[in-house]
């Protein structure tokens, strides 16, 4: 049966492109993808999200001149992008690339007839095919460099390739909550980090900054997250994780000062929320679109200076709540006119964009208002991670069709 007669075609170009993915390099792809689309005549193109997530960047097919870059904004792919929502441009449809709920760019398909766009099944496939390109594009990155290179601007330093194989996905979204994080400059992150686990009815996260710079620092980050994971997974308690990357600090990297940082377990049931603060600055409560206080309780000394004896600090929070954690390196942000980006600046931008954008736009929008602060290049990581307790945010991060 010809891919005209089939009722439903999509079923052919799905398992084609199951079948071309098995054996595929990571840098063949974007021919695949191509390859499974072309018998349903279309003209598919992969874009992929570069590091800064300020341009959308095509995966090159082989012996082809590929498309420019474009911009994530003032664009239609980026408004596609910013917004996880399909758009029609003539006779091409964008579409979210995701895996999962992680943004990793938008897929291009070019209809022979702009007609085909307006039939709802015919773009429903259009979507089905992008989700599993998402899937399949998250599952090749692990196994060659062609997919990360897209997506890099220039060289990476050796502390940060360290981190960004360390650090989870940048975005998790399960049926009660949302987690999103940002980590800047993405090419030279020192000490900075982040983590977060959900299991059950528990959400863990994590915030991680170690004093220095470059990858003495970034050696710190990485002692730290793989002592709290290894505790955690052996099912310690908030402060037992925290006594073990003091004594893990100590034993393998004790010529380091230390590391602040944040950890924190949220019951997803009941929103009760259990915290440890080891010297980080406190993270911020958004309620309604406003920060209504500070999560300043659960007061330790940095890791790897042994004061472990602090019980966690604890607060309820309602439906719809957000926490907003920061390292330093954003409201430390300094201007031209000397004055830091500061707290409340911080405050001010998160109440603006809180109720109209989902978690992974708002963090975009943050760290590059912040960075934009500084009078040349940062002169320390910039980390921000969003997290919160909603059903509707949940929904707010799926593509347009399924929500």
């Amino acid at each position: 049966m010809s891919a005209a007669d089939d009722p439903w075609p999509w079923r052919a170009a799905l398992a084609e492109l199951l079948r071309r993915n098995r054996l595929a390099q990571a840098d063949e792809l974007a021919d695949e993808v191509a390859a499974a689309a072309a018998p349903l005549g279309l003209d598919a193109t992969i874009y992929l999200v570069d590091q800064e997530q300020r341009t959308l960047r095509p995966v090159p097919r082989a012996g082809a001149a590929g498309p420019e870059p474009l911009a994530v904004q003032d664009t239609v792919a980026g408004r596609v992008f910013m917004a996880v929502e399909q758009a029609v441009d003539g006779n091409r449809l964008w579409l979210p690339l995701l895996d999962g709920s992680e943004r990793l760019g938008v897929l291009t398909v070019v209809a022979g007839a702009a007609e085909r766009l307006e039939d709802a099944d015919f773009v429903a496939g259009c979507e089905l095919f992008a989700h599993l390109v998402g899937h399949l594009i998250a599952t090749k990155v692990p196994y060659g460099d062609a997919l990360l290179k897209v997506r890099r601007t220039r060289r990476m330093s050796e502390a940060s390739e360290l981190l960004w194989r360390l650090v989870p996905p940048l975005t998790f979204v399960s049926h009660r909550a949302v987690v999103s994080a940002v980590l800047e400059p993405c090419y030279e992150v020192g000490g900075d980090g982040f983590d977060y686990a959900s299991d059950e009815s528990t959400l863990f996260f994590a915030i991680f900054d170690t004093a220095g710079h470059e990858l003495r620092a970034g050696l710190g980050t990485a002692v730290v997250m793989s002592a709290i994971r290894a505790a955690r997974r052996a099912g310690d308690g908030l402060e037992a994780m925290a006594r073990a990357a003091d004594e893990a600090l100590a034993a393998y990297l004790p010529e380091l000062r230390f590391t602040t940082a944040v950890l924190a377990e949220l019951d997803l049931e009941d929103g009760r929320l259990r915290y440890v603060n080891a010297g980080h600055p406190f993270p911020l409560l958004l309620r309604d679109g406003k920060v209504i206080g500070a999560l300043d309780a659960g007061r330790r000394m940095p890791l790897g200076l042994d004061d472990w004896n602090q019980p966690a600090g604890e607060a309820v929070l309602e439906r719809g709540d957000r926490i907003l954690l920061y390292t330093d390196g954003i409201t430390e942000a300094r201007g031209r006119d000397g004055a830091h980006f500061g707290a409340d600046r911080l405050a001010e931008l998160a109440e603006r964009d809180a109720e109209r954008l989902p978690a992974p736009e708002t963090l975009r929008r943050l760290c590059h208002a912040a960075l934009a602060r500084y009078d040349g290049p940062p002169t320390d990581d910039a980390t921000l991670m969003l997290v919160e307790w909603s059903s509707d945010a949940v929904r707010a991060m799926l593509p347009s069709a399924a929500r």
